[in-house]
């Protein structure tokens, strides 16, 4: 089985960070976060797997000259972003001949996708989707359910069915979705999920773990900082299949001894003056914090800091 990886987007909700970096290769634990990602495809089997980019497209492939962590990795370049439906779309030809995994880049969690991927193959579906139950769904954007199939999005279809699951940003899907896909920019909710509802079936395999996305500055700040602790949890699991692990603080960072650090995370090449303070706090790659400066509860990279509720 193939896996299709989502990491072209923008991450506007996350700039300035994403001015300089793609939201894929952004830090969680000082682990780029598409590794986790990568970590549940291997752990399930998947030795192909093909990865769209488009925004700071150059930096994903540098990534990838290094850590393929023994996949087979095609990236599908998209010189005017496509969506998530036209993205995939685009690597028709590199899909159409049995199921795949498709996945977002910009997830933390502790999926099972070998279990996910036995029960698509053991239903008549021609998808099935990972869902998440949380009590802001209705906020979110909720999935429609009827017995064991997905029939609505943010009841979009008025089919009046509602409730607290989300969709949690991976599929297994077959081939059959890229009759009701567009060439053009497109959501894969509005064209090929709908497509599976209206003509075939999909259906849902709800995640009962840890699930966090980190699509703005808040919920980055929360994986990294009230979430850590699940995943640390699954840091084994990463280490086994990529070589590497979550963790709190770089080894090459350089921290003043008169310098506090509390419950914070320290990223590669950081510089703590002394007597600065950091609590609950997340320092990107290379940034320096000034000597008797005082952070909490922010988020601190090279040349600026944001402050989260």
């Amino acid at each position: 089985m193939k896996a299709f990886i989502l990491a072209a987007g923008f991450g506007s909700r996350l700039l300035p960070i994403t001015a300089f970096t793609p939201k894929p290769l952004i830090p969680v634990l000082n682990l780029p976060s598409i590794c986790y990602t990568l970590a549940l495809l291997k752990e399930a089997g998947i030795e192909k797997v093909i990865c769209n980019v488009h925004h700071h497209a150059g930096h994903i492939r540098r990534f990838f000259e290094n850590n393929t962590f023994g996949m087979d990795v095609h990236i599908s370049e998209e010189t005017a972003i496509l969506g998530t439906g036209g993205g995939l779309k685009r690597a028709e030809i590199l899909l159409d001949k049995e199921p795949f995994i498709l996945i977002n880049s910009d997830i933390i969690a502790d999926f099972n996708l070998t279990s996910f991927i036995n029960y698509h193959n053991n239903s008549s579906n021609a998808g099935s989707l990972m869902l998440y139950e949380i009590p802001e769904a209705k906020t979110i954007g909720d999935v429609g359910i009827h017995q064991d199939r997905i029939v609505d999005f943010r009841n979009m279809r008025k089919t009046g069915r509602r409730s607290n699951y989300i969709y949690a940003g991976a599929a297994v899907l077959s081939p059959s979705i890229f009759r009701y896909l567009s060439t053009g920019f497109s959501s894969i909710v509005n064209t090929g999920f709908t497509g599976l509802i209206e003509h075939e079936s999909l259906g849902y395999f709800p995640h009962d773990g840890f699930w966090q996305d980190i699509g703005t500055m808040q919920t980055f700040w929360q994986a990294n900082i009230p979430n850590r602790e699940h995943i640390l949890q699954i840091s084994k699991r990463i280490r086994r299949q990529t070589g590497v692990a979550p963790h709190m603080l770089s080894s090459d960072a350089e921290i003043a001894q008169n310098a506090t650090v509390e419950d914070s995370i320290v990223g590669s090449n950081c510089r703590i003056e002394d007597g600065a303070i950091i609590r609950h706090s997340v320092l990107l790659p290379e940034t320096v914090i000034a000597q008797d400066t005082s952070i909490e509860r922010s988020i601190a990279f090279p040349g600026g800091l944001i402050t989260v509720d």
